[in-house]
């Protein structure tokens, strides 16, 4: 399986991706500057974190709307699994591709530690290799993530199970203690917490490794790859 990490000027969650996949999983993956690359090419798109354009406007504004960003609304739409995670969960919020908003931090400041995540869907292709209800824990590093959506859209995400991760414990005061969602059709999350900096044990957990192994696994049994 290929993966492509999508690189904005400002990421800095890149080459944790890249050690996730690559070194980790033994997949494979490349960076992928935002001014070049054709995405038809991989097989599941990585949006990393960081502070695309200095986060600038909004958090992931200017970089939603780059030509790159096109490329992977067009591959979405095609089913290809997409994962953003932090400020790539911000750039899907801006980009249309999930719905919902992102805010400050209600403590108005810069959090980075380490969460407890209750597994609410266990069911997507991210989360088959977790249990529902399972608790986890990633690390968060944000000062805008604080998911907001309003009434409508939220019991629309639980009509649809599209709540895939809540907090524990609520850091930033986001709606419903949600800390990930998926799109209707299954194949883009967005997420908070940061799954490839909880790969191994040593760096205080290796819950992140079952999500990067769930993509990896149901697409070898879509496609029936031998590999």
């Amino acid at each position: 399986m290929k993966f492509a990490v999508i690189v904005f000027p400002g990421s800095n969650g890149d080459h944790d991706m890249s050690h996730a996949v690559k070194d980790v999983l033994g997949m494979e993956a490349e960076l992928v500057w935002y001014e070049y690359g054709n995405l038809e090419n991989y097989d599941a798109i990585l949006l990393p974190g960081g502070f695309s354009y200095g986060d600038y406007l909004r958090s992931g504004a200017i970089a939603s709307t780059s030509e790159m960003m096109e490329q992977v609304k067009a591959q979405a739409e095609q089913g290809k699994p997409v994962l953003g995670v932090c400020n790539g969960f911000q750039i899907l919020l801006e980009a249309g591709l999930l719905p919902g908003a992102m805010l400050p931090n209600n403590n108005l400041s810069f959090m980075c530690h380490q969460e407890a995540l209750t597994v609410t869907n266990h069911e997507t292709r991210f989360t088959t290799n977790y249990q529902k209800g399972e608790t986890i824990h990633l690390p968060i590093a944000h000062g805008e993530g604080n998911y907001f959506c309003d009434e409508a859209t939220l019991a629309a995400l639980k009509t649809n199970n599209q709540i895939v991760f809540t907090y524990a414990r609520n850091p930033n005061g986001s709606t419903a203690e949600i800390a990930g969602i998926v799109n209707r059709q299954g194949n883009v999350l967005g997420m908070m917490p940061h799954p490839e900096r909880a790969m191994e044990k040593l760096l205080g957990s290796d819950d992140g490794v079952r999500l990067f192994q769930s993509l990896i696994e149901n697409w070898r049994d879509a496609y029936a790859v031998n590999v």
